[in-house]
């Protein structure tokens, strides 16, 4: 177990802290290396670990590519000026738009995609009107993870949970939909009071462009069809990368056709790292499986649960939520599902616990950057553009806005069960 917990924690140490100015790429591909060279897993759980990934791998891909052709296509300038225009040029009103614009995303397309598609127009935008960036491109990441357990179809861990139970949309909506709603409303109020002094100050509407979008009303129908396509998908338990990469295939055949797109420049607007940051990533959670990590954590969260009631809600979410600071909310929600599918009992008496285990999971790595992948891909991103935040920085904000945010949502959960 240590060698597994050593290695996963000295790569995400690299991931955040970057040393010789490594790529977050190569230091995941030397992590996930290390666990093969070390003996933790073999070739061959490695071989086994990418594959599954790349359902994941093609949605991201898919991502990235229509959130180039979108940006291209002129949309970040059209969502620039229509937010700048409904803030009324009141810095608070824009952080308020921030986080529901985020809300919609993740609800519809996954956290993931709000990091993605969310994060750049962001920042554009606070450029470009003269704003602080901190508490806009801070809210992307936190409104990413508060608001992914909204929806089944928000966050790609909370199947794990909706598989493992058989749980309805019905009963998901009748538990989570007013938590998660509770979650990002308190987040976004916390947010107003720390940083009521950067966003308290007023800038000039900028006027609308009068530049031609060829490919703007295409970019929108395609997304309508992707978030269709991807709401059926997940319903069916289907892969969810076909919807988003045949979105993507669309708007380049459209784009060829139409001679509109650049190659050279949407090629270099991709993040292609992203791909094997991810592959790599996989393996380093599958040494932590294999390593035995995972069980010997399930085994201390197995000890919570025989408190009931309140007591075992509250430990389910927390432990959840702790558990993805330190280890990923991936692993963190294997090892909550497969605990409480060991304690039918527990599970019968006290029906909320799997929504416990999926708050925790999805709201827990607002304290860390680590906790979640889309946390990780809104670090990547920012840098890539320049703006470096620490994970320092990111912890200080999740003690001050995420345990409240916790607390009240499993409260509120607690009392629909």
């Amino acid at each position: 177990m240590l060698p597994s917990l050593a290695v996963f924690g000295l790569t995400i140490a690299g991931i955040i802290f970057r040393p010789f100015r490594c790529s977050e790429a190569f230091i995941a591909c030397l992590g996930a290396a290390a666990m093969v060279v070390l003996g933790i897993i073999n070739l061959g759980d490695a071989a086994v670990a990418v594959p599954s990934s790349l359902n994941v791998l093609g949605f991201f891909l898919g991502l990235m590519v229509v959130a180039a052709v979108a940006e291209a296509a002129g949309l970040v300038e059209a969502v620039t000026e229509k937010a700048a225009v409904w803030s009324g040029g009141n810095g608070r009103n824009l952080l308020l738009i921030v986080f529901g614009v985020g809300v919609i995303i993740t609800s519809l397309l996954s956290n993931d995609a709000t990091a993605l598609m969310l994060t750049p127009v962001v920042f554009l935008l606070t450029r470009r009107l003269n704003l602080d960036p901190l508490p806009y491109v801070f809210a992307c990441a936190f409104v990413a993870n508060a608001a992914s357990f909204l929806l089944p179809v928000a966050n790609p861990v909370n199947l794990l949970a909706v598989d493992a139970f058989d749980l309805r949309l019905g009963d998901y909506l009748a538990h989570l939909l007013l938590p998660g709603l509770v979650v990002t409303g308190v987040t976004a109020a916390v947010f107003l009071l720390i940083f009521r002094r950067e966003t308290g100050r007023t800038f000039a509407v900028p006027s609308p462009s009068t530049a031609g979008r060829p490919m703007l009303r295409a970019v929108i129908m395609v997304l309508g069809g992707i978030i269709a396509g991807y709401i059926v998908f997940s319903l069916n338990g289907w892969p969810l990368s076909l919807p988003v990469l045949t979105g993507a295939g669309t708007l380049l055949a459209i784009g060829s056709i139409k001679h509109i797109l650049k190659w050279r420049e949407l090629a270099h607007s991709i993040s292609w790292s992203i791909l094997p940051f991810v592959a790599a990533l996989a393996v380093l959670v599958k040494g932590l499986e294999i390593g035995g990590a995972t069980a010997a954590l399930a085994g201390l969260f197995d000890g919570l649960l025989g408190s009931g009631g309140l007591a075992a809600g509250l430990a389910t979410s927390i432990s959840t939520a702790a558990a993805s600071n330190v280890i990923n909310n991936w692993p963190a929600m294997m090892i909550s599902v497969t605990t409480l599918s060991g304690a039918p009992e527990a599970v019968a008496q006290n029906p909320g616990l799997p929504y416990q285990a999926i708050l925790g999971g999805a709201l827990g790595p607002n304290i860390a950057v680590v906790g979640s992948l889309s946390s990780m891909l809104w670090l990547v991103l920012l840098r890539r553009r320049g703006l470096y935040i620490s994970a320092g920085a990111f912890f200080k904000l999740g003690l001050l806005v995420t345990p409240a945010a916790l607390l009240l949502g499993s409260l509120t959960l607690y009392l629909l069960s």
